[in-house]
């Protein structure tokens, strides 16, 4: 019998849901199955879905396809009308065992009697489901959703409608996921969620992340490595700042949400921190703990960018010590106010886009370059790959035990990874 097919696209939050969909399709003894968790950052990311239903199918002709995420939340009318797409499921409802029920009983069905049964108002959900999310049982490391949705509209971003208001969950049910994958043995978990500096402000008592960081760190002694996924430096607390600084077992690695680099764009993106705000977040983090690494997404060719905007986004890249970047060439999304606003030609956006991704790979060479010769901590993953603190990604020779924590010495880097060995 054909064996589940499991595909993802976009962010580390929709990672850690497909692991949670991954529990519910063992769980409820699904078999024959394609789930594709979409994401809706950019259109290309829809047209890429698309793309690879339609091939999912060619391969798997009898298969029951499933397609989630943020575009199928967005543009369901969509997907349902794809021939080859058998049902269409919420983001909400991807993660109740409710619904993974009821897919079990109509999943040889072509079509299911109402898809509109399997997808609700996303904006109607007011907390996160806590019962039934086994989280992965890796022996490495695994993503913890904390937190989902966003309260914020910045005037490029749809993914507010596609996640709803943020809903966080509360310091006892995230030390329990934690807790079951440390009893099996896992070395790392990264926090993870649309918007996780505002994890904690809907809790009937709210907090802050950092006193979530510190929760975690002090109730769960025996795991030796923490990650904080994308973070919105100007809401980072004096809490969780002063613990980046000091905290070892905090990985000393943040991917910020920069987006820019001039003023007046962050003002019309509806950002919350200014350039100077993100350059002094940055020096104060290095300056206290010095082997900290940043990288940071980027937009390029939102629209009015100049040539000077552009340029002090390329400023802010040296000025923030940016090791390396995701760059958004501008993508309008229909609905949102950027797609209002005047554009500037794509031809130059994709221009700009290049200049920027050469100078991501100068910087992350840099960065690669001077750790060869240096002693790391590895943690060891599969096919012989490994992450150091910083996230610097590591290959090395057989011989070391997945799940463990090897002292390597770099001895070379090729293209973006370097090459350890093993310190007997």
């Amino acid at each position: 019998m054909q064996e589940n097919i499991f595909k993802t696209f976009g962010c580390r939050l929709n990672s850690f849901e497909t692991e949670v969909m991954k529990s519910f399709v063992k769980e409820k003894g699904l078999r024959n199955v394609v789930i594709l968790n979409t994401c809706a950052v950019t259109s290309e990311a829809e047209r890429k879905a698309k793309r690879e239903i339609q091939k999912l199918r060619n391969q798997n002709p009898n298969s029951f396809i499933i397609v989630t995420g943020c575009a199928a939340q967005l543009k369901p009318s969509f997907f349902q009308n794809i021939e080859a797409v058998n049902l269409v499921l919420g983001n909400a409802e991807k993660l109740s065992g409710v619904f993974w029920d009821k897919i079990s009983k109509i999943k040889t069905d072509k079509k299911p009697p109402n898809n509109a049964d399997f997808l609700s108002d996303i904006m109607s959900h007011s907390k996160l489901p806590s019962k039934n999310i086994k989280p992965s049982t890796t022996k490495t490391r695994a993503f913890i959703g904390i937190q989902n949705g966003c309260d914020h509209r910045c005037t490029f971003c749809i993914i507010p409608y596609a996640r709803g208001n943020s809903r966080s969950l509360t310091p006892n049910q995230i030390k329990e996921q934690i807790e079951y994958l440390v009893s099996n043995g896992l070395k790392e978990v990264v926090l993870t969620g649309v918007d996780i500096t505002s994890w904690g402000s809907d809790l009937v008592n709210p907090k802050k992340l950092g006193d979530l960081i510190e929760f975690i760190l002090k109730s769960i002694p025996r795991l030796p490595r923490l990650r904080i996924s994308s973070i919105d430096s100007v809401e980072a607390d004096p809490k969780l700042i002063k613990l980046l600084c000091e905290e070892e077992r905090l990985m000393p690695h943040l991917h910020l949400s920069l987006q820019s680099g001039d003023n007046l764009i962050l003002k019309r993106m509806k950002r919350r921190h200014s350039r100077e705000d993100a350059i002094e977040f940055c020096n104060t983090l290095k300056k206290a703990r010095p082997e900290m690494t940043f990288s940071a997404d980027l937009i390029t060719g939102f629209p009015t960018e100049d040539q000077e905007m552009f340029e002090k986004t390329i400023e802010i890249i040296e000025e923030c010590k940016i090791d390396w970047l995701h760059v958004f060439p501008f993508s309008p999304r229909p609905g949102t106010p950027a797609a209002r606003m005047p554009q500037i030609s794509r031809s130059l956006i994709e221009t700009r886009a290049a200049k920027l991704r050469d100078i991501s790979q100068s910087k992350l060479n840099r960065h690669l370059d001077l750790k060869i010769g240096s002693i790391q901590s590895i943690l060891v993953e599969a096919n012989l790959k490994g992450f150091t603190k910083d996230f610097s990604r590591v290959t090395f020779p057989q011989g070391s035990t997945i799940g463990e924590i090897v002292e390597m010495r770099i001895k070379s880097r090729h293209n973006n990874e370097l090459y350890g060995l093993p310190i007997a």
